[in-house]
């Protein structure tokens, strides 16, 4: 069997943009997600636990859907390769703000935010199993801070309306329409899309996938 290309991992993750910034630093990306059967148990992973800081949260998530990944890929007899597993929070005094459950909630959020600083934790996890098939795992954390514009209920209501919100954490997306009320932005733009480039990297790197630059 021929070895996978050095630049070929499986992405946990079915985030476009998490693909599309893979794609863009020259890594060969497989999706590897959950199937119909396995929807129910990857969601409970997302589960705040009572008292739990943003930076123990987003760390912890992501390592066991890394963890559950790998399983994954060796539960269906897939190629063993890189994987890479990555989860975005949005923090705000402390308070977690994962995605929304419904327009409502999504209005909610983003009135919350109006007016004020955010942190955006972005944490990804790379693994791969070595000769004896253990389980090798690095980790790295984004921290970035985003300001934004006071937002009327009426932007609010109209920017919900596109459904770009949904199934984001903070119930918004940067690099979409959200980008209009960013005022300041500090740490990794990329980051805060949900994939850090240079922590990303740097783990890619010493996984011995090999990148374009």
């Amino acid at each position: 069997m021929p070895k996978p290309a050095r630049n070929a991992i499986y992405l946990a993750s079915q985030s476009p943009r998490r693909a599309d910034l893979l794609k863009l630093w020259g890594v060969d990306a497989q999706v590897l997600v959950p199937g119909v059967n396995e929807l129910a148990a990857a969601e409970a992973l997302e589960a705040v636990l009572p008292g739990e800081r943003a930076l123990a949260y987003v760390k912890r998530v992501t390592r066991l859907k890394l963890e559950a990944s790998v399983q994954r890929m060796q539960v269906r007899g897939l190629p063993p390769r890189v994987v890479l597993c990555a989860d975005t929070t949005v923090a705000l005094d402390g308070d977690i703000l994962g995605k929304p459950s419904s327009a409502a909630h999504a209005r909610r959020m983003l009135a919350a935010l109006s007016g004020r600083t955010h942190q955006v934790l972005t944490a990804v996890a790379v693994g791969r199993l070595d000769k004896a098939g253990v389980l090798q795992v690095g980790v790295a954390v984004s921290r970035s801070s985003v300001r934004f514009a006071p937002l009327s209920p009426a932007q609010v209501k109209a920017y919900v309306a596109t459904g770009e919100p949904m199934g984001k954490a903070g119930a918004y997306a940067i690099q979409g329409m959200a980008a209009l009320f960013a005022q300041h932005i500090s740490g990794s733009y990329s980051g805060i899309m949900g994939l850090p480039a240079y922590e990303t990297a740097q783990l890619l790197g010493s996984a011995g996938v090999k990148l374009a630059v």
